[in-house]
């Protein structure tokens, strides 16, 4: 094992070091954050190596591979592997992004792998997201209605179901929020750019009757208006969604509403 220094003033353990796979020629190093809270100990990175030969072609996969054949105690989120729940969301060679979409082309040199940032870690690269999820649920992301409902659907036309491509296909990964300065300033009062998208979807479905409502409770000096538009959010979103730009058209119709 090869011993790293740190820093006297690092709050980081030193990391230990595997071994190299044996007989490989195509090696490439991965160094992982640790924390287990429950040890006591500072958090580490770690340094893994493996045989790109043999490993898929996603972070994931090796991600999964490390987990398997070389550290079990290794702990991350997934699930789908398809860009679609949003679980193996972390930081990867300093972008917030999926694991499972990410390929590992796209990483030159050693891959350094961290949690999202700027949120408690629960255990190496999962993030609480309790107060995340709860930020969504505030902003009531469902249709509510007050007229008697239909028999068989609420009927939309073409032309309002477009309104809401770019919105629906966020998979709540917090890759954005978690990529926000006014997030990490403000976040236990400002919503950040997945809920406030999640806002706006509600907020132009024409089925929708409580746009008023949902207008009102975002009237607020930080649960909207701490957005400075950095566009952080929009550059690192895995799905290539906009928050900013929801974020701005639900600005453009609180001005609307005082004229």
């Amino acid at each position: 094992m090869v011993e790293l220094t740190l820093p006297k003033n690092s709050r980081m353990t030193v990391g230990k070091t595997w071994p190299k796979p044996e007989g490989a020629t195509n090696v490439r190093a991965f160094k992982i954050y640790r924390f287990d809270p429950e040890t006591g100990e500072n958090p580490r990175v770690d340094t893994y190596y493996l045989d790109m030969d043999a490993c898929g072609p996603m972070i994931l996969d090796a991600l999964i591979k490390i987990k398997n054949e070389i550290d079990p105690t290794l702990t991350f989120r997934r699930s789908c592997r398809e860009g679609i729940c949003g679980s193996c969301a972390m930081n990867i060679d300093g972008i917030n992004t999926l694991a499972c979409i990410y390929g590992l082309d796209e990483v030159k040199g050693e891959v350094k792998i961290y949690p999202l940032p700027h949120m408690p870690v629960v255990k190496d690269l999962i993030p609480d997201l309790t107060h995340f999820y709860a930020q969504h649920a505030s902003i009531m992301p469902w249709l509510e209605t007050k007229t008697n409902r239909p028999q068989k659907e609420w009927r939309q036309s073409i032309e309002d179901r477009k309104k809401l491509d770019g919105l629906y296909e966020c998979v709540m990964c917090a890759s954005c929020s978690a990529s926000c300065p006014s997030y990490w300033w403000n976040g236990d009062k400002y919503l950040g750019p997945a809920a406030l998208l999640h806002a706006y979807r509600w907020i132009i479905d024409s089925r929708d009757e409580a746009t008023g409502e949902r207008l009102d409770d975002l009237h607020d000096p930080f649960k909207l208006y701490r957005c400075h538009t950095i566009m952080n959010c929009a550059q690192t979103c895995p799905k290539g969604l906009n928050p900013a730009k929801a974020i701005g058209e639900i600005k453009k119709l609180m001005v609307e509403r005082t004229m």
